[in-house]
């Protein structure tokens, strides 16, 4: 069985990309570019190590970047050279055996999904060499001297990405046929030009954008604030026993479905809600409540936060002071969870749980409120990941599809049952996530 490794080019100072430090150290979400494209590879079932090829004069701050983070999969951080061409063979020349599948991804991609990665590693079964691409949605033109020289067939044409896959003999024998020819940009045009095998083209994915602009930034922020995570589907929910977990809104809905599901695998749970005496929109409130729980558990692992109401209505025809009592407790209730929750998560390094709704990509008329406050929190959510980090605690929020529940019920009425999103799914979900090492991601769940 060959290993699979990911070599990750960092080491580009981004001539195109005009900022003080290069694109790979810039934030996006939270975090640097460096890191969301490091923890894809971390997070692929397919990927076995991982190596990173950096800008020597910013190797320092890579370091730091990877101690905060305490990756796994990493096992060397390497200078990169003057050329992509010649980092990805330094990333390369420092694997020892004789025989090895690597994965070279450009660090600027940091949306790269597990899917593509899952193919390539299985394309390499039949093919030595893989590139990664998708159709072109645009004409392509020949020019000379800004005259048109041909037109080629859009059918025939496709937009190269990465990750790129070979295996580690094919593409060593490249590089080294390839020594002082510094033309090629591209490690599966070196296995072309010197006529070594074929090159199997696995799809891409549109999203899977290169940054190399400022405006890239500005469009991969936008891309991360709707983009969603899939659940973490290797959490052993056997791993709930002996915790405790805080759960707001957990006497009805998804949250006492959370609650129910905590229990069965033996975790002690506590349910708060307007029904025992805990409005989330008062600080106080909610603060009492976690000191109960800690008063008779002596800790608490996990806090989550289901609380919300969904109120219809045009903003120019409701009063203030119903606007001002739907985000009290949609948004403002998860402010105060999060701040009063953050001493008791500190101490046990442990888990914070929001909701939000798919209304939060984009407004909803008659729902404005409510939209804007769901993606308000997913903001929260991302925002709290990064300042929590260094205190250990995870931040995430889950984004699910319409569910049937109470709440939904009273502001739809009756619909079909196939079209909704069982709680249980939520609930398996939810606790998946907080048993996770993920932090700062928006959990997806889908019927």
């Amino acid at each position: 069985m060959l290993t699979n490794y990911g070599i990750i080019l960092a080491s580009g100072m981004g001539t195109r990309y005009s900022n003080d430090v290069p694109k790979q150290f810039v934030k996006i979400a939270g975090k640097t570019v460096l890191e969301h494209t490091i923890e894809i590879f971390e997070k692929s079932s397919c990927i076995d190590k991982t190596i990173l090829v950096i800008t020597p004069e910013y190797r320092q701050m890579a370091e730091e970047i990877l101690l905060k983070n305490n990756y796994k999969k990493i096992i060397k951080i390497l200078n990169g050279g003057e050329t992509r061409k010649e980092s990805s063979y330094i990333g390369i020349s420092s694997i020892e055996e004789k025989e090895a599948n690597v994965i070279i991804h450009d660090c600027a991609r940091p949306f790269l999904t597990q899917r593509i990665i899952k193919d390539c590693v299985n394309a390499l079964d039949n093919y030595d060499a893989i590139d990664v691409a998708i159709p072109t949605a645009d004409t392509i033109i020949k020019v000379n001297s800004n005259i048109i020289q041909d037109i080629p067939e859009r059918k025939n044409l496709m937009r190269g990405q990465t990750p790129q896959c070979f295996k580690l003999s094919l593409i060593k024998q490249a590089h080294e046929l390839s020594q002082g020819d510094e033309n090629f940009t591209d490690d599966c045009g070196l296995i072309l030009k010197y006529n070594l095998g074929e090159v199997y083209v696995v799809e891409g994915d549109t999203e899977n954008i290169k940054l190399t602009y400022p405006s890239d930034i500005y469009m991969a922020d936008r891309l991360f604030q709707i983009r969603c995570s899939e659940c973490p589907q290797n959490a052993d929910l056997s791993q709930l026993a002996g915790k405790t977990i805080a759960i707001f809104g957990g006497n009805g809905g998804i949250g006492l479905g959370i609650a129910n599901l905590a229990k069965e695998y033996g975790a002690s749970v506590y349910p708060f809600s307007l029904s025992n005496g805990c409005d989330v929109a008062s600080y106080s409130n909610v603060e009492n409540s976690l000191k109960f729980i800690s008063n008779e558990a002596g800790k608490i692992d996990y806090v989550v936060n289901t609380a919300g109401i969904l109120k219809m209505g045009k903003l120019s025809e409701r009063s203030i002071e119903d606007i001002k009592a739907e985000l009290d407790v949609n948004y403002i209730g998860s402010i105060n969870v999060a701040k009063a929750s953050i001493p008791y998560l500190k101490a046990s390094k442990g888990g914070l749980l929001l909701f939000t709704s798919s209304s939060y990509t984009r407004g909803r008329a008659l729902y404005s409120t409510y939209s804007s406050a769901k993606a308000g929190i997913v903001n929260l959510t991302q925002a709290l990941a990064e300042e929590l980090s260094t205190d250990g605690i995870r931040v995430n929020a889950i984004n699910p599809e319409r569910t049937a529940t109470p709440m939904r019920f009273k502001a739809f009425g009756k619909e079909p049952e196939d079209t909704l999103l069982s709680v249980d799914k939520v609930a398996e979900a939810s606790l998946k996530t907080l048993l996770s090492d993920i932090t700062g991601e928006v959990i997806d769940v889908r019927r």
